[in-house]
C-alpha cells in the first residue's frame, strides 16, 4: 500500500507544483529513521518507491541484470549523478532568487530533457513566487526522473534491481559501515 504515496506525490504535482516540496520528506525521513534506529529500516519495508516498483514484479521482462549494474562504479555513478542533480537544483534556485537566470517552470527529466508540455495546475496559491515555483519544478523533476529510472530497471530486470543502485540505500550503507 505504500506505493500509493508515490502515485499520490505525482498526482499532487498536477494539483499544484508546490506539493513537490514533499520531496524533502522523501529525502530526509529515510536518514532520520536510519540515525534513530541504527538500521536501514527504510529499505527493508518503509520505502514507498520500493512498494511502487514491486507492482512490476509479475509484468517485467525478467532479463538477467548485467554485472555492471551491480558494480561499485555504477552505484557510485548513480550517487554522484543525484548529488550533481541536487547541486543543480540548489544552485539554479539561488540564481533565480538573485535574478541571474529565468525560472524553469517545466519538468526536466535527467536534468536536461525538458518536457514539451506544461502540467496542469488545478489550484493556484496566492503566495507563489518565481523562486519557489522553480525549486518545486526542480524537485518534481528529480523525483520523476529517479522514479522513471527505477521503473525502467524494474520492467527490464526485476524491481529489486533499483534498490541495488538507489542513492538512499548507498548512503545508508555507507553510514552504517562508518558507524560500526
Amino acid at each position: 500500500m505504500l506505493f500509493l504515496l508515490t502515485l499520490f506525490y505525482f498526482i499532487l504535482g498536477f494539483v499544484n507544483i508546490y506539493f513537490a516540496y514533499l520531496a524533502f520528506l522523501c529525502m530526509t525521513i529515510p536518514f532520520i529513521v536510519l540515525v534513530i534506529k541504527k538500521k536501514n529500516l527504510w529499505c527493508k519495508g518503509l520505502c514507498p518507491r520500493k512498494s511502487y516498483l514491486n507492482l512490476f514484479r509479475n509484468i517485467n521482462l525478467g532479463l538477467k541484470a548485467p554485472k555492471w549494474l551491480y558494480s561499485k562504479q555504477t552505484i557510485s555513478n548513480v550517487l554522484t549523478y543525484f548529488c550533481i542533480n541536487i547541486f543543480f537544483i540548489v544552485f539554479s534556485t539561488i540564481m533565480v532568487s538573485n535574478g541571474r537566470i529565468a525560472p524553469i517552470e517545466k519538468i526536466r527529466l535527467f536534468i536536461v530533457f525538458q518536457l514539451p508540455w506544461d502540467i496542469p495546475q488545478l489550484i493556484q496559491f496566492s503566495f507563489q513566487s518565481e523562486t519557489l515555483t522553480h525549486l518545486a519544478f526542480r524537485l518534481y523533476s528529480i523525483m520523476l526522473s529517479s522514479t522513471l529510472l527505477g521503473t525502467i530497471v524494474a520492467v527490464l530486470f526485476k524491481p529489486s534491481n533499483w534498490c541495488v543502485i538507489c542513492p538512499v540505500k548507498t548512503l545508508s550503507n555507507r553510514y552504517l559501515f562508518k558507524s560500526s
